[in-house]
């Protein structure tokens, strides 16, 4: 019987230090899940939201300092979607606001205030000159003028519109052909030429389209007129 004791409680301490080591080792775990948890916490910010990427006007890729108005244009693509002028965040001509038209077509904006005065189209192609020049003439001074063609905008396009036209501060109007594309931000009144202006020629060998050259896109800060 004393044997059978002493088995007996050699197998209790026994099953005790197998009881004991094995709480340690599920103390140690639960120790290290928390700790590694809480590393994890510490570098991984809760509820962290990527900032919104910034929105200039008319979607410019850039911000316009003070007194400066943000614009972006586009001219026609071939003859069949119109082109589209953008002025401080307002579209202000487009196939979309149907008050576009093939030829050139033009938006009058006040040069101190940045309001428009007035948006229209000539059609230079199968249309006549002449209520393009008049319009061109009564222009009054400080006027910013944004011009984009629209399939066509040479064929009726004389020397007296060009004249006009580079007075605005037009470099290349004079060399315009057939079916070229142009868009060009000038002013009434202004003594140098404009530095926002892109022309590409109609090719056969460079076109995008078929008998049309590519879209032109342009962008910019037009400065506020102070006098």
């Amino acid at each position: 019987m004393a044997r059978a004791g002493g088995i007996l409680k050699l197998a209790v301490v026994i099953f005790v230090f197998l009881l004991v080591i094995f709480m340690t080792f599920q103390l140690l775990e639960i120790n290290m899940d928390f700790t590694f948890r809480n590393v994890l916490s510490r570098s991984m910010p809760l509820n962290e939201v990527s900032p919104k990427p910034v929105r200039y006007k008319c979607g410019l890729s850039k911000s316009c300092p003070a007194g400066h108005f943000a614009f972006r244009m586009a001219s026609g693509a071939a003859s069949v979607v119109g082109p589209r002028i953008c002025l401080e965040d307002k579209l202000v001509m487009s196939a979309v606001k149907n008050n576009v038209g093939r030829g050139v077509n033009i938006v009058l904006v006040n040069g101190r205030t940045g309001e428009v005065i007035k948006t229209d189209f000539f059609d230079l192609w199968g249309g006549d000159v002449a209520p393009f020049i008049k319009f061109l003439k009564g222009i009054a001074e400080g006027t910013v003028v944004m011009m984009a063609s629209f399939d066509d905008l040479s064929t009726k396009l004389n020397d007296e519109a060009k004249k006009l036209i580079a007075d605005l501060g037009s470099s290349v109007i004079s060399n315009m052909g057939f079916r070229d594309n142009w868009v060009f931000v000038g002013g009434k009144g202004i003594k140098t030429k404009s530095p926002f202006e892109l022309h590409i020629k109609n090719s056969a060998d460079t076109n995008k389209f078929d008998g049309w050259p590519d879209v032109l896109e342009m962008e910019g800060c037009v400065p506020q007129r102070q006098d």
